[in-house]
């Protein structure tokens, strides 16, 4: 436990006043960290440590298991007295003002795109429990579910599911199918975008003879605007009524931005959390139940999952279809074995891998990252990082690749501003 902690956040954090705390003391019944994401400048961040230092006093005064939790604060503030000022607010401790390496590496790894964020971790395993935090203090300020782990699928969407013709559903219906849970609203208008597409999807999939059902989890403002909003749609919802059970998928998936589309096998585990990008790139549904792909080409469908994390990007002189297959096949296989490596630990690809032709989204990125005009280049982009890694070699092969991918996850490469 304590050398996942120490590789986590060093030797020593920092409390109100200034006082240091040992990781080594945060206790040997300690068994989950919960990472607080946060800046003091922004608003909500703000809003929310009120709320969390609500809970944070209750549980510790309370709860049974007030030694077996520990929050951290992870600031994304540029300013040291802000900063200060902030934690003095606080009763949990903080990552150093002054660690800014480590903090942007756990902003990485727990893949982090907005704050504030709450990311509950096993100090055992390494693996995170909850991704959306901030519903736990919401939903249970008294701490009664700790430790907050994931649930089945099944146990989660239990109960009524709503048609829009008013007809109900008992969720046991769904036994057997393929799922996509499709978090949108109404008033979001990359949402709206997404259902007409996502319709005409559903039904080229059940027109298959595939057994695919979608189940709508509503953000709507209110139940008039779900109401209309669900009448465009030809699949179940949860009752908007139903808050509880809303709040509790947006929890089981971490959901921090709308739209999400997050795909079921039908045993009810996550085919891809990519829904979204993987319904756009495919409008003839060829590649349903769209099981991740190791290797993707960049367009603008897909451009978002820049944003997820790092990026291995081969840049290449290809402008017809067709002719950036020899890319592909030059990286699958390094991006096949990362994902057979991690999917075995049942840990998310902390890398993905991209393709990139001659053309205007590659121009772009080439813009926006600063990058040389060279073709092929060799490239790993990490966007929330604000990072890039470009290996600079006469010749791009299969060792090169490997070298290049095992040497950034080893921490062994020097970023580049982007």
């Amino acid at each position: 436990m304590s050398e996942f902690l120490l590789n986590l956040l060093g030797e020593r954090l920092v409390r109100a006043g200034d006082a240091e705390v040992d990781v080594h003391a945060l206790g040997a019944r300690l068994s989950l960290l919960g990472l607080y994401f946060g800046c003091s400048l922004n608003g909500p961040c703000r809003q929310f440590n009120g709320s969390l230092s609500d809970f944070y006093s209750e549980f510790k005064a309370s709860s049974e298991h007030r030694d077996e939790l520990e929050i951290v604060f992870i600031s994304s503030d540029q300013d040291q007295k802000q900063w200060q000022d902030f934690v003095q607010e606080m009763q949990w401790p903080a990552l150093p003002f002054k660690e800014r390496h480590k903090k942007m590496k756990l902003w990485n790894k727990y893949k982090v795109t907005s704050i504030p964020s709450l990311v509950f971790v096993d100090v055992a395993t390494g693996k995170v429990v909850c991704r959306n935090g901030l519903l736990v203090v919401r939903d249970d300020p008294k701490g009664l579910e700790f430790p907050w782990g994931p649930k089945p699928f099944a146990e989660v969407v239990a109960g009524p599911l709503l048609r829009n013709n008013g007809q109900t559903t008992d969720s046991s219906s769904l036994e057997g199918s393929y799922i996509g849970v499709y978090f949108s609203a109404h008033w979001c208008p990359p949402c709206r975008s997404l259902t007409r597409v996502l319709v005409e999807s559903y039904r080229t999939v059940k027109d298959s003879g595939h057994k695919f059902e979608i189940v709508f989890v509503s953000a709507d403002r209110s139940e008039d605007s779900f109401k209309q909003y669900f009448s465009e749609m030809p699949w179940l919802a949860v009752p908007y009524t139903d808050e509880s059970r809303r709040s509790r998928l947006n929890r089981l998936y971490g959901i921090q931005g709308i739209p999400t589309l997050i795909l079921l096998d039908t045993e009810g585990r996550v085919i891809t959390r990519q829904g979204r990008v993987e319904v756009l790139n495919d409008p003839d549904c060829r590649l349903f139940p769209w099981h991740p792909r190791p290797v993707l080409e960049l367009s603008e469908a897909n451009a978002v999952q820049l944003n997820e994390g790092p990026c291995l990007v081969l840049f290449v002189d290809a402008e017809e279809e067709g002719e950036l297959e020899p890319a592909r096949e030059l990286i699958q296989p390094i991006a096949e074995k990362i994902m057979a490596k991690y999917k075995a630990k049942e840990e998310e690809t902390p890398l993905l891998f991209f393709v990139a032709g001659e053309d205007d989204m590659s121009d772009s990125l080439r813009d926006y990252t600063n990058l040389p005009e060279a073709a092929p280049l060799l490239t790993i982009l990490d966007m929330s990082a604000r990072a890039k890694y470009v290996r600079d070699v006469e010749e791009i092969t299969p060792e090169v690749v490997e070298e290049f991918v095992n040497d950034f996850l080893a921490e062994k490469l020097k970023p580049e501003p982007i």
